[in-house]
């Protein structure tokens, strides 16, 4: 595919503002489509993972959630947990849910109908992430719901959405999308500089981050050794990016090139973080909300989609089909509101002066319609990780192996982006908390206990090949990625170093999960 024509629109669209500025029909229809790959993305990602993690015999089923939380609340439960699955959360209903996402989403990419695909797309998700407890738990979830329910006010409520053809979106609807990319981004830095995080302070935060990070792919490794003042420079780069950058988001249609720019070094600066890490399909999603920053212009094979001037002074009941503005308006304005909540908890200001908005915005906060951002708001300084392992006897000891966390240290750290291992990831948070703080992560080893095929399905390798063993402890590695020269002689990437026991031995009695004290003592 020759990139010379998109590289010269691209030119051309930032050589100067337009008389007659160009539209964004064309922009939107890009940015739905790849909206629809990345919920193909995340439906996929999760169908191949779900039964392991909120399945029947999974870590946390869903089932058993939902019907705790039914005992807890009653009738009402479903407005605390809007989902589908309050008709069942049987093993062929999550895993169809997600099949049905993936053809949902071709059937976005294709243009048939839709906000009626949208709306399917945003509810299956949620209904997905409402069940999912700590797996579903993370800011990319939430962003994708509020990009989809944002994109239902955006796209054409028509039965087929074809590029030449589609209506100019709504403005209101435009001006949201481009809102919560600014909150997105500009939230990022408001919550590191609010945090007193001494390492976002003295811009060191970034000699730790690439040894830290959840799962560092293998040019973290090199981009760790770069030199101490170069990571400084990168900090206060990434400062200027998150906190400054955004503003240009909202620059006039006369000042185009301006929110051009704020949108390409976006995109860019996400393209280097994808580079040197995993984060599922966020860094893609970050790069798709950049789009509707954009206008027409900017694609030099774009339809021409822009009204002839006769068309475009017609009234409004000749514009083909767009959401209609009596429900734009009261939307555009309950997300507005809603979404200052949140914004303003990262700024650290009072929520007095919000009036009510925190008390509605609580309320609607199961249907993840406005959502707090922040990622890294403290920077971790010491990779700890939890090795697992297992035993028949109590004497002889087995590790497991992950698919991706760091385990064996000359296993080369790989890429998995897009793709979101939510137990790799898990695995890293708990190594954050002291042994009991997480639900999870006692589920988990009481499924190792019951050899759950799902659960096991998840490792990298069983090395009970799926029989189950008597007791399961866990030890808590250093790990720090290596020297050159180590590896350079070993094939090394990572060295770790014995810290002690996380947590005691377990074994199972009468199903339970108990602790056996003095056993297994590494």
């Amino acid at each position: 595919m020759d990139a010379r024509p998109l590289l010269a629109g691209v030119a051309r669209g930032l050589r100067g503002p337009h008389a007659n500025p160009p539209g964004e029909a064309f922009t939107v229809w890009l940015y739905v489509r790849l909206l629809a790959v990345i919920f193909g993305i995340a439906f996929a990602s999760l169908g191949v993972q779900v039964l392991g993690l909120i399945g029947h015999d999974g870590i946390l089923p869903a089932g058993e959630w939902l019907d705790a939380v039914r005992a807890q609340i009653g009738p009402t439960a479903w407005r605390y947990v809007p989902s589908l699955f309050w008709l069942g959360a049987g093993d062929r209903l999550l895993v169809g849910v997600c099949v049905a996402g993936i053809v949902l989403a071709a059937l976005l990419l294709a243009g048939v109908a839709p906000p009626l695909v949208l709306a399917g797309l945003w509810f299956g998700y949620l209904s997905l992430v409402s069940v999912g407890q700590d797996f579903l738990s993370f800011q990319w979830d939430s962003l994708l719901l509020e990009a989809g329910l944002i994109a239902f006010l955006l796209v054409p409520w028509r039965w087929w959405s074809r590029p030449g053809s589609d209506p100019p979106p709504r403005p209101l609807a435009l001006w949201l999308a481009r809102w919560l990319i600014f909150r997105l981004m500009f939230s990022s830095a408001a919550a590191k500089l609010s945090s007193g995080d001494p390492t976002w302070r003295h811009l060191t935060a970034l000699t730790y981050h690439y040894e830290t990070q959840c799962l560092p792919p293998w040019t973290a490794w090199y981009a760790h050794h770069l030199p101490v003042a170069f990571q400084r420079f990168s900090c206060a780069g990434m400062f200027a990016i998150e906190g400054l950058v955004p503003w240009l988001f909202f620059a006039p249609a006369r000042l185009r090139r301006l929110r051009f720019t704020g949108a390409f070094i976006t995109i860019g600066f996400q393209l280097l973080i994808a580079l040197t890490g995993n984060y599922g399909f966020f860094n893609w999603l970050t790069i798709a909300l950049c789009v509707p920053l954009l206008d027409d212009g900017v694609f030099r094979r774009a339809p021409a989609t822009t009204p002839a001037p006769a068309e475009a002074a017609a009234p409004e009941r000749r514009v083909p089909a767009r959401a209609p503005l009596w429900l734009v308006r009261p939307v555009a304005v309950v997300l507005l509101g809603l979404s200052l909540v949140p914004l303003s908890d990262v700024l650290g200001l009072p929520r007095m002066w919000l009036g009510p908005l925190p008390l509605v915005e609580r309320t609607l906060s199961p249907f993840r319609a406005v959502n707090r951002y922040g990622l890294f708001a403290v920077m971790t300084t010491q990779r700890t990780e939890i090795g697992l392992e297992g035993s028949a006897d109590g004497v002889h000891w087995r590790e497991y192996e992950f698919r991706w966390k760091p385990g064996a240290v000359d296993r080369l750290p790989a890429f998995v982006a897009p793709y979101h291992p939510r137990l790799d990831w898990q695995m890293w948070f708990a190594a954050l908390v002291p042994f009991g703080s997480d639900r999870w992560y006692l589920a988990f080893c009481r499924s190792l206990l019951l050899g759950s095929p799902s659960v096991q399905k998840l490792l990298g390798r069983d090395p009970f090949s799926g029989a189950a063993p008597r007791f399961v402890r866990a030890i808590a590695y250093d790990y720090h990625f290596s020297e050159p020269a180590t590896r350079q002689r070993t094939g090394a990437w990572w060295t770790r170093t014995a810290i002690g026991p996380y947590g005691p031995v377990l074994a199972l009695e009468d199903g339970r999960l108990v602790a056996v004290p003095g056993a297994g003592a590494p």
